[in-house]
């Protein structure tokens, strides 16, 4: 089976793989979907259907009072990876507006809503500089407002990679006034001026290239079968988790995950978690003696 998948064009395979999304997830599959998602002909949606039965002849079965294909008791799936991440980023997807209701996979959306955040904006152009400049190892001069000077003022950087935090866009750079990697908020970036080649090397920033693991628990404060429960919330295995994390980031995750201080002053039905390497992480944090 898997020679056979690996002999197929990747459109014939993103089909193969939508109809077993939406036998998954929804429990049916017409001609209709396919022609609906991917803009083909009816012979086109029809050879798919048929080449999948051929492929998987007891994951569907044919219902002629709903005129679709059901999911079969036996269903396993061949092409589709089961991720409920999946699932629930096109949802989340569709709800921020960033994918239309046309052009996800999801046919019946259920009732959703989620706590936004305060919007971020960035710069398309000062996100194209950026990323020009991680392309092209190029050094870039910006008008930056930092919260420790009243005003924003220019500066040399020379980004070499972009991460995200939970809530921003940070652009990982080296600052040529302060002669050291630092996070630069995209959204802090005012202008973007002149641009030459850099002469810092992404290597030597070892809090980017260097990770560190987040050991976490349950709150001791949380009854058994409380810590039971935060144990399968965060995937943990004998009472633990693993999350690495780089270095550089280290300082959000912390905070992100209420782990920032220690736990002991927090309410356990409040602070779900506590770190169990508190030491080495503190040890960890850039700028730590």
């Amino acid at each position: 089976m898997t020679r056979r998948r690996s002999n197929l064009r990747w459109g014939v395979e993103r089909r193969l793989e939508f109809i077993e999304f939406r036998l998954y997830w929804e429990g049916r599959m017409n001609r209709g979907d396919l022609i609906n998602v991917f803009g083909v002909s009816v012979n086109q949606a029809s050879t798919d259907l048929n080449r999948y039965l051929r492929l998987a002849p007891e994951n569907m079965v044919y219902n002629k009072s709903a005129r679709a294909y059901l999911r079969s008791s036996v269903f396993s799936p061949l092409f589709l990876k089961l991720d409920a991440d999946r699932y629930l980023s096109e949802l989340r997807s569709v709800r921020s507006g960033v994918l239309s209701r046309e052009d996800c996979w999801l046919h019946v959306h259920p009732t959703y809503d989620e706590v936004s955040n305060p919007s971020r904006k960035v710069s398309p152009e000062t996100l194209r500089v950026v990323l020009e400049a991680i392309r092209e190892s190029l050094a870039i001069e910006v008008q930056y407002q930092s919260l420790s000077t009243p005003s924003p003022r220019w500066r040399w950087i020379a980004p070499h990679a972009i991460g995200y935090d939970g809530f921003r866009w940070h652009a990982r750079s080296y600052c040529e006034e302060g002669l050291a990697f630092k996070d630069f908020l995209l959204g802090r970036i005012i202008e973007v001026g002149a641009v030459r080649p850099s002469k810092s090397d992404p290597d030597e920033d070892l809090d980017w290239h260097e990770r560190v693991d987040l050991e976490i628990g349950p709150n001791p404060g949380l009854s058994e079968s409380q810590q039971r429960v935060v144990q399968l919330d965060y995937g943990m295995q004998d009472g633990r988790a693993v999350l690495p994390v780089r270095k550089a980031f280290l300082f959000y995750a912390l905070k992100r995950l209420g782990l920032e201080d220690a736990e002991a002053a927090r309410d356990a039905h409040r602070q779900h978690i506590v770190l169990l390497n508190r030491e080495l992480v503190e040890r960890s944090l850039p700028g730590s003696a």
